[in-house]
């Protein structure tokens, strides 16, 4: 493996690690606040989510760098098709964060935003899962 190519794959798992492993916690710990009502923890959990989102997209990018010659393997298109779905997902998750903080600091308490901690609280699961997915088929079918 070349220098480029190392350079590459710490890059890929620095990513894995700093940005996946910190989103994961952040969109499974934010039920609990949208319960407790707490509106300040939700807006920095919000904005959380958005920046390790964001970061997310180091793996994937790395991933395909490091990957380019062999982008056409099978458990590398699954990966990369998981890890889409991934992403629309914590959009998904996004989108219910920023609706259970107006819920909350709205003047009405009829919402309290029980439909967004339960759609959080599955995707948040699904999104853990789909990345351990991806992890069993980078390391058990990395060949």
């Amino acid at each position: 493996m070349s220098f480029p190519d190392k350079l590459l794959l710490w890059l890929h798992i620095g990513f894995a690690i700093f940005a996946i492993g910190p989103l994961t916690a952040v969109t499974s710990v934010t039920p609990r606040y949208i319960r407790a009502g707490e509106v300040s923890v939700l807006r920095y959990l919000n904005r959380s989510t958005r920046l390790f989102g964001l970061l997310t997209l180091g793996v994937f990018l790395f991933g395909l760098l490091l990957g380019r010659s062999a982008l056409a393997q099978p458990y590398l298109s699954a990966s990369m098709t998981l890890f889409i779905v991934a992403a629309v997902m914590l959009v998904i998750i996004d989108r219910d964060q920023r609706s259970a903080i107006l819920a909350l600091s709205s003047e009405s308490r009829e919402d309290d935003a029980k439909v967004q901690t339960g759609r959080i609280a599955a995707l948040a699961g699904i999104t853990a899962l789909i990345w351990l997915v991806i992890l069993f088929l980078m390391v058990f079918f990395n060949s």
